[in-house]
Order: C-alpha cells, then sequence, then structure tokens
C-alpha cells in the first residue's frame, strides 16, 4: 500500500516584533538612581515629611478642624469665634485648651474634630499644670521650650520654613551660576577673563560682615536672607558649569549645530545646557542641606528670622540657655542630623545615578 501524504501545512509568516527603543539617558540614571535602595527610600522619606509640614496647619494646631457646638457648625482653624459666641463671658477668640470649653466638648451633641498634635508654635497652654520648660509628657510629646510652646509644633513648622527656604535659596543660587558659568564656559576669551575675575573679586567678601551689617540697619525677615545669601552662594557651582560649558563648546554636535546656522542662544539652550546639568543635579541636595545649615547657623546667632518665627536655630539656642531641659537640644539636634543624613544620602545616589561608568 502506498502512503497517504497530508497536504503540507502553510508556513506562518514570521512575525517580526517591533524593535525596542533604547533608554534615554535620563531613563537609564532613574534606574540607577531606583536601584540605590538608601538613596530611593530617603527621597521618598523626605518627600513625606516635606508633604506633612507643608500641611502644618492640618497636623499641629491649637484650633479644631471643624466643631459642634449648640448645634452650630464651627470651623475655628479658619475663623476662631469668640468665646461668647459659644457660651462663655469673654469676646475674644476662643482659647480651645481653657477647662470651660473642654466641659462644653464634654457635653451631649458637643465635639470638635482636633489635629493630630492639638498645639500650634506661638500658642501657650496656659492650663499646663508643668512650669516650662516641661519634659515630654503625654500633653506635650516632646515636652515645651523656655516659653512654654509645644516642642513638636515647634520643630514642624520650624522644619517647613527651614526646608522651603533652602529650596528657594538653591532655586536662586543655581539660576545665577548656571548663568554665569554657560557665559564663561561657552564664549571663553575675554568673557571667561572678565567673569572669573569680577568673581573672584566677589567672593572675596566678608559675607558674615554684609549679614552683620545688614541685620542691624533693616529688620531681619527671610527675604532679606533669601537675598543676602543668594548673593554669594552661586560662586561655587558656576565653576564646575563652566568646565562642562568648555569642554562640550568643542564637541561634534555644537560645531554641526553652528554650521546649520543656530544662534549662540539655541545652541546653549537646545545642546550645550542639557548636556552640562550633571554636577548641577548632582549637588541640589548637598546645596539643600548647606542652605538649611546656613539658616539653622544665623538663627543660632541672632541674624536670621525674626522672633515669631519658628526656626530649627532658635531650637539649639534655648537648648543651650536652658542645659537641664535637654529635650529641648536633643529634638532639634535629632531633626537635623535626620534631615542632612536624607538629603545627603540622595545626593549620593544622584551621584552614583549619572556616573555612565556604572551600570
Amino acid at each position: 500500500m502506498s502512503a497517504v501524504l497530508e497536504p503540507a501545512a502553510p508556513a506562518t509568516p514570521a512575525v517580526r516584533s517591533a524593535p525596542v527603543p533604547a533608554a534615554s539617558p535620563n531613563q537609564r540614571a532613574w534606574a540607577r538612581f531606583r536601584r540605590n535602595r538608601l538613596g530611593y527610600v530617603s527621597l521618598w522619606l523626605f518627600g513625606v515629611l516635606l508633604l506633612l509640614t507643608t500641611a502644618a496647619e492640618l497636623v499641629s494646631n491649637d484650633r479644631p478642624i471643624v466643631a459642634r457646638i449648640h448645634g452650630q457648625w464651627v470651623a475655628p482653624m479658619f475663623s476662631n469665634p469668640s468665646e461668647k459666641a459659644l457660651g462663655g463671658d469673654f469676646a475674644t477668640g476662643t482659647d480651645w485648651k481653657d477647662p470651660f470649653i473642654t466641659e462644653l466638648l464634654a457635653q451631649p451633641g458637643h465635639w470638635a474634630l482636633f489635629t493630630l498634635n492639638p498645639h500650634s508654635a506661638d500658642s501657650i497652654d496656659y492650663f499646663d499644670p508643668q512650669m516650662p520648660p516641661a519634659a515630654p509628657s503625654a500633653r506635650n510629646w516632646l515636652g515645651t521650650d523656655s516659653k512654654g510652646r509645644d516642642l513638636v509644633a515647634r520643630l514642624v513648622y520650624g522644619f517647613r520654613v527651614s526646608v522651603w527656604f533652602a529650596l528657594a535659596l538653591t532655586v536662586v543660587g543655581t539660576a545665577i551660576g548656571v548663568a554665569a558659568g554657560a557665559l564663561q564656559g561657552y564664549f571663553g576669551g575675554k568673557v571667561d577673563l572678565l567673569l572669573q575675575r569680577a568673581i573672584e573679586i566677589w567672593g572675596a567678601l566678608p559675607e558674615l560682615y554684609l549679614l552683620i551689617i545688614f541685620a542691624s540697619i533693616f529688620e531681619p525677615s527671610l527675604l532679606l536672607l533669601l537675598i543676602l545669601l543668594s548673593l554669594f552662594g552661586w560662586i561655587g557651582l558656576s565653576d564646575y558649569v563652566r568646565a562642562e560649558f568648555l569642554r562640550n563648546r568643542g564637541l561634534e554636535y555644537v560645531k554641526a549645530a553652528r554650521a546649520l546656522g543656530l544662534s549662540n542662544r539655541q545652541i546653549i539652550w537646545r545642546h550645550v545646557l542639557p548636556n552640562s546639568l550633571t554636577p548641577v543635579i548632582t549637588f541640589l541636595p548637598f546645596r539643600m542641606g548647606a542652605a538649611i545649615l546656613a539658616l539653622t547657623s544665623l538663627d543660632f546667632l541672632g541674624l536670621g528670622v525674626p522672633a515669631s518665627v519658628p526656626s530649627l536655630g532658635e531650637l539649639l539656642k534655648l537648648g543651650k540657655e536652658n542645659l537641664d531641659a535637654w529635650w529641648i537640644i536633643v529634638s532639634a539636634f535629632m531633626l537635623l542630623v535626620l534631615t542632612m543624613l536624607l538629603l545627603t544620602f540622595i545626593g549620593d545616589a544622584l551621584r552614583d545615578a549619572f556616573d555612565t561608568r556604572k551600570s
């Protein structure tokens, strides 16, 4: 018998898979940053701290967020009613730690939703049985300072002031430093020579003396400190940007851009600047840490923000003046150490992420 041959199945055409697009340098850098677990976790922790302290009024406040008294809804956090409006005797704003208010809220149908920490940065609990500075207790988790203010609230609000001031100072100083370094490195020649001599003269000015002089003339404020520190905080960064521009301006892609007729502004903005930002991005966390320490040091010396503004430097100063109240200086010191460690770990991770020699 002859074998019956079945018709062969038609060949299935090979399906070509779509080419996988190559990762960009920034994507590869972000992947290397995420592999650094310490830096990645530090970034998340710092972001959570910044988010919580930015909304400090919702975290630590001596007024409740909302309350219901005598059948009426009130929002004391935004508009604090008078005690007389709640059935008391005084026409001034309600002190929500007053025993009269406490007894009122304990009655049926009356309640108030307080924040996690029922203290503000400047509020003083006049009904605290302990004399300030009070040790840590259930009423004040980290104790109070020599003026009777809650330390948790002072730390929360002080951290917000320090970090946002450092962010503003970093942005302003980075912008000035990048602009100065780009002009020097790209044009070179007489422009580089003149600007370098001017920077050397400007950097030789005594910054601390200028701060003392201006602090004695003008009323201290965050804006004044931001302006004064920004005048000198860009000098170190401009040197790195200048070196990057000097290296990149002679590469082939810059020569090709010139041959195509692009203007200097277009070449700088589109080609040279994006390839010269590695030291800028790497130094951002370290510059923020330096700005926080600068503000803390000035506050400690009495040259920083006004006394009405909560700050970490003021807490260190109060801790030095009240060495027996160890909880003041320990809490402020530990928060500073934690902040510096987080920023250092983030900076180290960024440095490794933008290092092309690392796989």
